[in-house]
């Protein structure tokens, strides 16, 4: 019998949620790419034998990939947020998003090419503005609003007054 995890993110794709999947597995670490289950009968947006669903994990998180159609769109209500170590690990994710077809956005928010959003927050960042010193977390706090893609030297530039 096969493992089911409890509860299990499920993203809902047009059709390429194995395409997505393998991106998500080769950008992150701990992501891999799992059972691919292909449709046992026709339905409403894929015929019998299409991949219908695709079990992952991205960042450790158990996920499912479903190829529902295009009858739900992704939005920002859901987004995988990545706790990044420093500006060479922050740069790596957002530029891979990015540059495979995805947009940024503000504050560290990205939307790749499936539509899903990521929030690529170092944890500079998270520091600075959950500070119990209120006026440099909302210097940092502010800086933070005039950025894309963020940048932790000025992050921390900010923070420090």
């Amino acid at each position: 019998m096969t493992n089911i995890a409890k509860n299990t993110i499920c993203l809902w794709f047009d059709n390429d949620a194995e395409d997505a999947v393998r991106f998500y597995a080769e950008t992150f670490p701990d992501s891999s790419l799992g059972a691919v289950h292909r449709a046992p009968g026709d339905y409403p947006s894929g015929k019998e034998g299409d991949v219908l669903t695709v079990e992952f994990t991205v960042l450790g998180v158990a996920c499912l990939g479903l190829n529902g159609g295009p009858a739900f769109k992704h939005n920002e209500a859901f987004s995988f947020q990545v706790a990044t170590e420093d500006q060479a690990e922050t740069d790596r994710y957002w530029n891979a998003i990015v540059g495979n077809g995805g947009q940024e956005s503000a504050c560290g928010w990205c939307k790749d090419k499936w539509g899903i959003s990521w929030q690529i927050t170092p944890i500079v960042l998270t520091e600075a503005f959950t500070s119990p010193d209120r006026a440099a977390a909302k210097r940092a706090f502010d800086a933070m609003m005039t950025m894309k893609k963020i940048d932790i030297s000025e992050i921390e530039k900010a923070f420090r007054g």
